[in-house]
């Protein structure tokens, strides 16, 4: 890149006067930096800050911030202590001349002496590309899957309809053998509902912003709970959840479905067993919280681990019946959109413990 900043102004027109600063601190230093004077003017530019503004750090000297840094976002505002002054951090949009943009993060912090100030970037233009063109395949996926679901529903619906009206009217015609069939005909097509729905859900993971906030999950574990309660009933299954545990900052709708899905797993494959329990724990391991789903059932195989967490795939239930193949997927998509990671820990015959790290901060 050759091109100067817009409204930067040629050498001769630099400031003179500018406070003179101690720049060989920073010469060699991989990241960009840039001193400013208290009017916004930059005083120092680092030979970093060449790859980052497109041109060489000598034409940065004298020129306004504003005339190349066009739009800022304050991510983190540090208060002040005693007399230190207040920091910013946050992220940057720069723009060239030609029209040329580049993104940046960076860390400000005003020099001690209140002559200006001190920033520190990181150019972040490739990932922001990258998340540019997710959110464009995010769009994408979302309309194919809404499509397909759309085409796949209609005739689902009929083939469901029928089916009732089969069963409904002409059961005795049919005798017990074609109740049996129409029987497995209705779950496949629920299945397919199942199916349709997940598929929504997974595209729909990391489109559309993912707003986090501090969310207490005690509220969406009794929520889940209460949701839960015929089918805990029916199976004989206590679900104990925490009775106190650190909030979380996520997604809400998501943490809802990660806990569902890995409490509705639990049901679906722990087996039958003496006094069958599912706990959830919650607590903070270093830099992360540890959300952990435990049972006591029938566990998973070695060689199945890994695999439980790929799209479609699917351990037969009791009884040969298999799921959708999405849930687990859809944790494992929630997960890493939060920074985090899944995994399962399991002894055969002795349960098995679903583990997921989301970063504290």
């Amino acid at each position: 890149m050759s091109q100067q900043p817009s409204g930067a102004r040629g050498l001769g027109e630099a400031i003179d006067d500018r406070p003179s600063f101690p720049s060989g601190v920073f010469d060699d230093l991989p990241e960009s930096v840039v001193v400013t004077d208290g009017a916004g003017h930059v005083r120092y530019a680092n030979a970093a800050c060449e790859s980052l503004f497109g041109v060489d750090p000598s034409a940065l000297i004298g020129r306004q911030v504003a005339d190349f840094a066009i739009r800022h976002e304050v991510a983190e505002r540090r208060p002040r202590v005693g007399a230190s002054p207040c920091a910013l951090r946050g992220h940057v949009e720069l723009r060239y001349a030609d029209g040329d943009t580049r993104w940046a993060s960076y860390s400000l912090s005003p020099l001690s002496d209140g002559s200006g100030a001190i920033a520190i970037l990181h150019d972040e233009t490739e990932r922001r590309l990258d998340d540019q063109q997710r959110s464009r395949t995010h769009d994408e996926l979302e309309q194919t899957i809404r499509a397909v679901s759309h085409d796949l529903r209609s005739p689902l619906v009929s083939v469901l309809g029928f089916s009732r009206l089969l069963r409904d009217d002409f059961a005795a015609l049919l005798g017990e053998r074609g109740t049996h069939y129409l029987e497995r005909i209705a779950e496949a097509g629920r299945t397919m509902e199942n199916l349709i729905r997940e598929l929504l859900d997974f595209a729909r993971i990391g489109h559309g912003g993912e707003r986090r906030s501090w969310v207490d999950p005690r509220e969406v574990l009794l929520q889940l709970r209460g949701e839960l309660k015929p089918r805990l009933d029916n199976l004989e299954v206590e679900l104990h959840v925490p009775d106190d545990a650190p909030l979380l900052l996520c997604n809400r709708t998501r943490l809802y479905q990660l806990f569902s899905n890995l409490i509705g797993n639990a049901l679906d494959h722990m087996g039958p067993c003496d006094k069958p329990e599912i706990e959830v724990q919650i607590c903070e391991d270093g830099a992360w919280h540890r959300l952990t789903v435990l049972d006591n059932g029938r566990g998973v195989a070695p060689d199945e681990r890994d695999r439980i967490f790929e799209m479609f795939h699917s351990i037969p239930r009791e009884g040969g019946r298999k799921g959708t193949g999405i849930g687990l997927a859809i944790v494992k998509k929630i997960a890493e959109l939060h920074g985090g990671r899944v995994w399962v820990e399991s002894s055969a015959r002795a349960g098995a413990a679903f583990h997921v790290l989301l970063p504290r901060h």
